[in-house]
């Protein structure tokens, strides 16, 4: 369970004051960076992240630290 950044913190911060994020727009954003995550370790021949932090883990500080964003269509 990912218990740092909360939910609302990552909706707050993939978001704008004009156009806010919704948890299913964070759930999209999240879990295709987390495959991206795996695809790029399966073709680097890793078997595990730094620190062993799950993928999911490392998606969700990527959209805190506004690595991430999400693009609208």
């Amino acid at each position: 369970m990912i218990n740092e950044p909360s939910v609302d913190a990552l909706v707050r911060k993939l978001g704008t004051e004009e156009e806010p994020a919704s948890r299913y727009e964070l759930c999209i954003v999240v879990a295709k960076r987390t495959r991206q995550i795996i695809e790029q370790m399966q073709s680097t021949g890793a078997t595990e992240l730094p620190g062993k932090q799950k993928e999911i883990v490392v998606a969700c500080q990527e959209v805190m630290n506004g690595k991430v964003k999400s693009v609208k269509d």
